[in-house]
C-alpha cells in the first residue's frame, strides 16, 4: 500500500488552522519534499489540509509536478492555458514568437490563473508563429509551453474575484507584453499532446486523491463509519495505480472514471454527515461542494473516447 496511504491511516487526525495561501505554501513545500512521488504528495497534503482548498491546491502542485517532473521544490507554479475565448487548441491567441537574438517573446492574456498572484513560476501555453510570417496562429495551432518566472519584465498579473467555492485560492488574469526569455525555456514537444491535454488527467487524479484523504482525516477525527473509510482508502489506492500509469492511456482513462465515479459516490455520501456537524467546517464543505462538479462534462467525454478507443482494439463495453 501507498506510504501516504499508511500515513493517513495511522497518524493522529490532526490539521493545523490555516487562512491564506502564505500560511499554507511553506507547510507544503517541507511536506512534499518528504514524500517519494506527486501522488504521495497530494494524498499528503491532503491529510494535513484543514479545508478543501489546501487539499485542492496540494493536488494542483502534485499534478504539476507530475507533469513536469523537474520543476523547482521551491516553485509555486501556475498553468496557464485559460483566455477570453476558452481553453481548445483554437481558443489560444497568445503567441510565442522566436526574435533574432536567439531568444522568444510572448505576447498575450491569460484569464483565471490558478494561485493568482501568489505563483512564481507559470507554464504559459502559446501559439508558435514565424516572425516572418506575421502573428496570425491559423484554425490549428502549433502550441508550446513555455516556462516563465513571474517577476519576469513585461509579465503583469490583476487578482481576480474569489470563486463561490474554495474562494481561498486565489486567481488571477494574467498580461505577457513582449516578455523575453531565452528559447531553452520552452518545453519540449508539441504543448497541447505533451502537456495540456495530459494535465486534465492528471490534475482530476490528484485532486481527487488530496481531498479524498482529506476526507479521510475528517471522517477519522470526527468518528464516522468504518465502512465509508474502508471505501475512500479504496478509491484512493485506485488513484494511486492510476498515477502510476500512462496518462493517455485509454484503459488507464476507464479506471480513473471508475474512481471518480466511486469519488463522488462518497461526496454524495458524506453530505448528511456534514449537515449534522453543524461547525466551520462543514460549513465550508458544503460551500465548497460545487468543486466537484466543475468539468463534467470533460471527463464524460475523456471517458467515452477511451471506450471508443478500446473498441478499436477489439474490446466492448455495455
Amino acid at each position: 500500500m501507498s506510504t501516504a496511504i499508511e500515513h493517513c491511516l495511522r497518524s493522529a487526525p490532526r490539521a493545523d488552522a490555516i487562512e491564506t495561501v502564505a500560511q499554507w505554501w511553506p507547510r507544503w513545500r517541507t511536506m512534499a519534499a518528504a514524500q517519494a512521488s506527486p501522488i504521495e504528495q497530494a494524498i499528503a497534503g491532503g491529510f494535513t489540509a484543514n479545508r478543501v482548498a489546501w487539499a485542492f491546491a496540494s493536488g494542483y502542485q502534485a499534478a504539476l509536478r507530475a507533469l513536469v517532473p523537474d520543476l523547482p521544490a521551491d516553485a509555486m507554479v501556475a498553468l496557464c492555458v485559460t483566455e477570453e475565448m476558452g481553453n481548445r487548441p483554437r481558443d489560444i491567441r497568445t503567441t510565442i514568437t522566436p526574435c533574432a537574438d536567439g531568444s522568444i517573446s510572448i505576447n498575450g492574456t491569460k484569464r483565471w490563473t490558478t494561485l493568482g498572484t501568489a505563483s512564481t513560476l507559470l507554464l504559459v501555453v502559446g501559439c508558435e508563429v514565424d516572425s516572418a510570417a506575421g502573428s496570425d496562429v491559423g484554425e490549428r495551432p502549433n502550441l508550446r509551453v513555455a516556462r516563465v518566472s513571474s517577476d519576469t519584465p513585461g509579465l503583469s498579473r490583476i487578482d481576480m474575484s474569489a470563486t463561490p467555492f474554495v474562494p481561498e485560492v486565489p486567481h488571477a488574469r494574467v498580461q505577457l507584453d513582449d516578455v523575453r526569455i531565452p528559447a531553452s525555456a520552452l518545453l519540449p514537444g508539441d504543448g497541447y499532446a505533451t502537456c495540456v491535454k495530459p494535465f486534465r488527467t492528471l490534475e482530476d487524479t490528484h485532486v481527487t486523491a488530496a481531498v479524498l484523504a482529506y476526507l479521510l482525516r475528517e471522517a477519522r477525527a470526527r468518528g464516522w463509519p468504518a465502512a465509508l473509510r474502508e471505501r475512500i482508502v479504496a478509491t484512493l489506492t485506485v488513484l494511486v495505480a492510476v498515477a502510476a500509469g500512462e496518462a493517455d492511456s485509454a484503459a488507464n482513462h476507464v479506471a480513473l472514471e471508475g474512481a471518480l465515479r466511486w469519488a463522488h459516490a462518497l461526496y454524495d455520501e458524506v453530505r448528511a454527515l456534514w449537515a449534522s456537524a453543524a461547525d466551520e467546517a462543514a460549513a465550508r464543505w458544503q460551500r465548497d461542494a460545487a468543486l466537484f462538479a466543475v468539468a463534467a462534462a470533460a471527463r464524460a467525454l475523456r471517458a467515452a473516447r477511451a471506450w471508443e478507443r478500446l473498441s478499436e482494439t477489439g474490446e466492448t463495453h455495455e
